[in-house]
């Protein structure tokens, strides 16, 4: 098994493997607030045997959410949140909390609260302009960060993951396409990086070396004019350099432009028409080819990127895409990564570590239709796996 299945430190901390649950939006806070449904999908991911589990998406803001029903950090979640990392202490593995805040990716109708871009755009999610915030507000988005970590440590997370991916706001920033400032977030490569660094110091700073602090960093938007690896190096050398990360998370993928460079596999574009409200719903119908592209499933399909990161860091890093087995993680860890993290995979199979640890040519059911993306709509879940009998795990009570 190599060293796969054997306690690793990751800063302040040490998971009991390197294997982590990558952050999967739930859609199981139908209130914004925790609910024994939500805790239930990461107790059993912890029983299955992960090291440590992402609660996907906290945001720091309620404006920062994709949807109202979102989960935001304030004070009324924490007693919530902390009865979920009790609940995965218990089964022996650490938790981290993704935060962020979605920007661009923001349904301002829904959210009731405008939706942020670096420049002027406008929102096909909310049917209206997006807000270009300010310095002051920046420094307001850097401090709501800074509380986000700190909500997060007095509800006993092990750990927070800054979200610097997908194009939700910190990536936002970091694309030339989208980010067309003429202040000093803008322009150069590190006038758009200096968001990111400024959290991840900020959040740093909140936490001291109480909780491991990851990012999840886009290695590339894969749009025309996006953020391309070489930028992206140049960035990741920048967050290496100032210290405040103990790991990066490497991604790809836009969740406004391009969703399907990050999954790989099919692209479910029938069952997003059905899944979403119009006019969402007709704006697939017309744009779902080119708004869902398909790229070929293969094991680590990320690796050829993050191969180029881990040549030019020293810094831990953990690889994302197509890890479903043993002989995936053998590979990482030959390529020199610290951690893999799954996600599909583990949806479709909670125990799946488990059963890798008692044979190692155990393979994956996952089988890359990616029909579970269109879920985190209502709550997300392999759509191959039963529903609970009992209705009481669906949804739940706020807690």
């Amino acid at each position: 098994m190599t060293d796969i299945f054997t306690p690793a430190v990751l800063g302040p901390i040490t998971l009991r493997n390197r294997v982590i649950k990558a952050a999967t939006f739930e859609a199981r806070t139908p209130d914004a607030l925790v609910t024994d449904d939500l805790i239930e999908f990461h107790r059993e991911v912890a029983a299955g045997g992960v090291g440590m589990t992402t609660v996907a998406y906290c945001a720091v803001a309620p404006g920062g959410r994709t949807d109202r029903h979102q989960l935001w950090l304030r004070p009324e979640a924490v007693a919530g949140l902390r009865k979920l990392t009790d609940s995965v202490h218990a089964e022996g593995a650490a938790v981290s909390a993704q935060i962020g805040h979605a920007g661009p990716v923001a349904n301002a109708a829904s959210n009731r609260a405008p939706a942020l871009a670096p420049s002027r755009m406008f929102s096909p999610l909310g049917m209206r302009p997006m807000h270009v915030p300010d310095e002051a507000e920046i420094r307001e988005l850097i401090r709501a960060h800074a509380e986000g970590a700190r909500l997060a440590e007095q509800a006993g997370f092990d750990a927070v993951e800054i979200h610097f991916g997908h194009n939700y706001l910190v990536s936002s920033f970091l694309s030339p396409l989208l980010n067309r400032r003429k202040d000093r977030y803008g322009g150069s490569t590190a006038n758009r990086a200096r968001l990111a660094r400024e959290i991840a110091c900020a959040v740093r700073e909140a936490v001291g070396d109480r909780m491991a602090v990851t990012a999840k960093l886009n290695m590339e938007d894969g749009v025309r004019g996006g953020l391309t690896v070489p930028e992206s190096l140049q960035v990741a050398s920048w967050l290496e350099a100032d210290g405040a990360l103990d790991a990066l998370e490497l991604t790809a993928g836009s969740s406004l432009l391009n969703p399907m460079l990050l999954f790989h596999g099919d692209a479910p574009r029938r069952e997003f028409v059905q899944a979403l409200p119009a006019p969402a719903r007709w704006g697939m119908r017309l744009v779902g080819r080119a708004f869902l592209k398909e790229y070929r499933h293969r094991g680590t399909y990320l690796l050829e990127r993050a191969r180029q990161f881990r040549r030019e860091l020293t810094m831990p890093l953990i690889l994302l895409g197509g890890i479903t087995n043993l002989d995936d993680m053998r590979t990482a860890r030959a390529e020199g990564f610290d951690f893999v993290a799954m996600g599909r995979a583990l949806l479709r199979e909670p125990n799946l570590l488990h059963r890798i640890r008692s044979d190692a040519t155990t393979q994956s059911a996952c089988v890359h239709c990616n029909r579970c993306m269109p879920t985190i709509y209502r709550r997300t879940r392999c759509v191959y796996r039963p529903e609970p009998l009992s209705i009481e795990n669906i949804g739940g009570k706020n807690l």
